[in-house]
């Protein structure tokens, strides 16, 4: 594991810590967790921003100790810590603009939701090229414009199932829960779920695939 490694995916960790606490908010998790842990409500967001920034590089350093098993682990922890941060991203734009509407969770239409997560999506999707590209795959050789539009039609396809999936499920309504919790919590991660496999195959196999060199006869 380069120093390079480390460092980027601590900074994953450090951006996660900070994206989740507007989910913890709406969820109106930190008083709770703050009480079982014993913990004011500022030294629980503190103690979950520096829980993802150690748990992060520890993760990825793990993986690099299979790696001569497994060859594949690694670039997929990679991958698994971006997946992370674009989860979070998605969530935490997600529950910022749930906050900022004012609206509850209870009286929140169907089209604004799905309006919500679009852009959270779209951002998380742009953050997701950017670390997959320079980081995770690479992408040396390759047709820059190639690249793109693969990317999108593989982006195009998660949008379908990840919003297409959250709003379904926030529609069917609370399962279990709060309206809070099924609304910024639980319908936004089945669409994120749904998307997850298919977003690695087709990065790894078609988006960022490496291209093989080529052999004089």
């Amino acid at each position: 594991m380069t120093k390079k490694d480390l460092l980027l995916v601590a900074l994953i960790g450090g951006l996660v810590g900070l994206l989740i606490q507007p989910v913890l908010v709406n969820v109106q998790a930190v008083g709770t967790l703050g009480g079982f842990f014993g913990l004011t409500d500022d030294l629980l967001r503190l103690a979950v921003l520096l829980f993802f920034l150690i748990f992060a590089p520890l993760a990825l350093a793990v993986a690099n100790l299979i790696r001569p098993y497994v060859p594949v682990l690694y670039q997929f922890a990679k991958f698994g810590a971006v997946g992370t941060l674009n989860s979070f991203i998605d969530l935490g734009v997600l529950n910022v603009l749930n906050l900022v509407s004012g609206i509850p969770a209870d009286k929140l239409s169907n089209l604004m939701f799905g309006t919500f997560k679009t852009i959270s999506f779209l951002l998380a999707t742009t953050n997701s090229y950017l670390w997959n590209k320079n980081w995770t795959f690479g992408n040396q050789g390759r047709s820059q414009a190639a690249t793109v539009f693969k990317f999108y039609a593989i982006t195009a396809l998660n949008w379908v199932l990840n919003v297409g999936v959250a709003t379904g499920v926030k529609a069917l309504g609370p399962a279990f829960g709060t309206a809070e919790l099924w609304v910024n919590v639980v319908a936004p991660l089945a669409g994120i779920f749904a998307g997850l496999l298919g977003n690695f195959l087709g990065y790894k196999y078609l988006v960022f695939k490496k291209e093989e060199p080529e052999v004089s006869l």
